[in-house]
């Protein structure tokens, strides 16, 4: 075969695999069948990978094939032993890789055209900066995202003196020295101040978040990772790249707006206010007066309830007992309850988090209520049970013009008949905080270790059931 007919089969190759793409992505949108479209993008990417191998501008295999193991080996180890409440983390983590990828990539093309001497083109240029800078940026920010989240890094945001001028100077000089290796491609060592320019415009965005907003800065930098693998495929000619590239870029883009609007906040006040600090308890236990229960009583509560909605949150991760609620939920269906499972788009440490948790735990899909499904049962609903989740259930976001929260959409779980709180402590959420509903009088709190608390629930929930 001649080297256009190789090309043309890789091309069509490449077709089919962004048709499993997209195709996968729109399976992705509805829990039941996620998994599905999860697998067909896997081995759209596969395809697309042994296509690849067999572009005739490869030079050598030598580094290729071993590369392709490594990183196989290190992704299926990952996917194996990183647990539920480390997800968001390796998420980050990939967004990362994706970066620094582009980023080399985008500048290995810079100097295969100017050690062959060959001119580069103006679009080409563009695309190898923009490649490079937005690669780079990513890679930082994404790492700084990930430390936060595994609090290797101080959660609360870290505000620099005139930290908004100090990363609008630093963005300037990263769009001026892109504009400098575009008008002169041929200095190749542009390329390393714009490499360290990049990574410090992505420290600096990056540490004045805070933990509550950790689940847009995810999104956004899944969305710089995208947009900077399309750069990088109009600088190295890879169609495939391309798709994949705005297809990232663009779902990144559309989960951020939802992620802000899921929180009434701009993109804008997210990366630049400073919101989101992990504070202290706000109102000091005795200050206010709560009503403390225990595993049997809320257990009595539960059996006879007629209907019931579970509100998850990233406490549920943290004691990783998903399955203690599942088992929970079953006994309480097979006395006739209605039970539901109430899911914020913002609880946990990232977008679909809690989708994620409860599916591991094998929950039916159709007992998952998104925000706007759980808030139109809550008003008809007998009991509702907090597990590891603050902000996201706080009144104070309909209630109080001057909290921070103000107008942040909450599930209004108020609204029930009754609210069983479980929780570690009093302490306040990511947004620092107090949470008014601790302090209703139809709120009731059990403190202690999720897990724990749960298998106990279960526990007299069986002996309840086993004594009728």
């Amino acid at each position: 075969m001649s080297d256009q007919d190789v090309l043309n089969v890789i091309n069509a190759v490449y077709v089919v695999a962004a048709i499993m793409f997209i195709y996968g992505m729109a399976q992705l949108r509805r829990p039941a069948t996620a998994r599905t479209g999860n697998r067909v993008a896997a081995m759209g990417m596969l395809i697309a990978i042994v296509a690849t191998i067999f572009d005739r501008e490869i030079v050598s295999y030598h580094f290729i094939l071993p590369a392709i193991l490594v990183g196989a080996l290190i992704g299926a180890w990952m996917a194996r032993t990183v647990p539920m409440t480390g997800m968001p983390q390796m998420v980050a983590i990939f967004n990362a890789s994706g970066g620094i990828a582009s980023a080399l990539v985008a500048t290995a093309a810079l100097i295969r055209f100017n050690d062959a001497g060959t001119d580069v083109e103006v679009d080409t240029a563009i695309a190898i900066a923009l490649g490079i800078a937005i690669g780079t940026v990513t890679l930082t920010g994404s790492l700084v995202a990930a430390g936060k989240l595994q609090g290797t890094i101080n959660q609360n945001p870290v505000l620099l003196p005139a930290r908004n001028v100090l990363s609008l100077a630093m963005g300037v000089i990263v769009v001026g020295l892109g504009v400098a290796l575009v008008a002169v491609s041929e200095q190749t060592w542009l390329v390393i101040p714009l490499l360290a320019a990049g990574m410090l415009l992505g420290i600096l965005l990056s540490i004045p978040i805070g933990g509550a907003d950790m689940p847009v800065l995810v999104a956004l930098f899944n969305s710089y990772s995208g947009l900077a693998a399309a750069a990088t495929g109009f600088a190295v000619d890879n169609n495939l790249l391309i798709v994949a590239g705005a297809l990232v870029g663009a779902s990144g883009l559309i989960l951020t707006t939802i992620m802000c609007r899921a929180m009434n906040r701009s993109l804008a006040n997210v990366m630049f206010a400073g919101f989101g600090q992990s504070g202290a308890v706000v109102a000091e236990e005795g200050e206010r007066s709560y009503r403390s229960v225990n595993a049997e009583d809320v257990a009595t509560m539960l059996a006879y309830a007629r209907s019931a909605v579970f509100v998850t949150g990233y406490g549920l991760a943290v004691a990783q007992a998903q399955h203690e609620l599942r088992k929970l939920g079953d006994l309480m269906a097979t006395r006739g309850a209605t039970v539901r499972y109430g899911i914020h788009p913002v609880a946990g440490r990232m977008p679909g988090h809690m989708n994620v948790l409860l599916a591991e735990a094998d929950v039916p899909y159709d007992q998952l209520y998104d925000l706007e499904e759980t808030n139109r049962e809550l008003g008809q609903t007998e009991i509702v049970l907090v597990v590891g989740a603050n902000d996201v259930v706080n009144p104070q976001a309909r209630t109080n013009p001057d909290s921070p929260i103000y107008g942040m959409p909450i599930l209004n779980v108020d609204e029930a008949d009754s609210c069983i709180v479980m929780k570690r402590s009093m302490a306040s959420g990511f947004s620092g905080i107090d949470n008014d509903l601790f302090y209703m009088d139809k709120t009731a709190m059990l403190f202690g270790d999720a897990r724990n608390s749960l298998r106990s629930l279960v526990t007299e929930v069986e002996e309840i059931i086993k004594n009728e």
